[in-house]
């Protein structure tokens, strides 16, 4: 693969490190959301449930199993975009060392 496709690629991985942190992001605030739920309803007598564009009562039990549920299903997302980034984070490391020691050879 000559430098120009290298650089080409680097980019596309760059940007891919870009998507995979943004997300990783949006699922880190989701988990801090749930969590401040979560502590919320342990000091409320009555809690809601948010269905489409209505409000439900709901048993605070119920509630906390489903934010709870919730929440363990973004850690494992979250952990897996975690495992992406370095992922990328290593290729694109390695890919410019590549690209560094093809324009010191020249």
């Amino acid at each position: 693969m000559n430098p120009q496709d290298k650089v080409s690629q680097l980019q596309v991985l760059q940007q891919n490190l870009q998507n995979v942190s943004l997300q990783k992001q949006q699922l880190h605030t989701q988990v801090i959301e749930i969590d401040s739920a979560l502590t919320e309803l342990k000091n409320t007598s009555q809690a809601y449930k948010i269905v489409g564009k209505i409000m439900l009562a709901s048993s605070k039990e119920e509630l906390e199993k489903d934010l709870l549920e919730k929440k363990e299903v973004i850690e494992i997302r979250l952990k897996n975009f975690v495992q992406q980034e370095e992922k990328l984070q290593q290729n694109i490391d390695d890919l410019q060392k590549e690209v560094m020691e093809e324009l010191k050879n020249k």
